[in-house]
């Protein structure tokens, strides 16, 4: 299920899959005006609960984190 949320600019947010290398790496699920990110995968469970205002800045922390945790790839679990 999908759920739509209008904020109060007008514009409609919507839950969506992160996508990261090919694999779903979590969920962005709208909070007023702003994604909270949901982890799915162990490898970015530190960005769990985390607030951005887009996915480009979750693909960016994504990318942030595991390259301070010194991994390249993620890996199926």
């Amino acid at each position: 299920m999908v759920r739509t949320m209008v904020c109060a600019s007008g514009f409609v947010m919507q839950k969506q899959a992160v996508v990261f290398n090919g694999q779903e790496v979590g969920i962005a699920v709208p909070v007023e005006t702003r994604l909270k990110f949901i982890a799915v995968r162990f490898s970015v469970i530190d960005l769990d609960n985390m607030v951005f205002d887009t996915i480009s800045e979750i693909r960016r922390a994504i990318v942030a984190h595991l390259a301070n945790d010194g991994r390249q790839t993620i890996t199926s679990q």
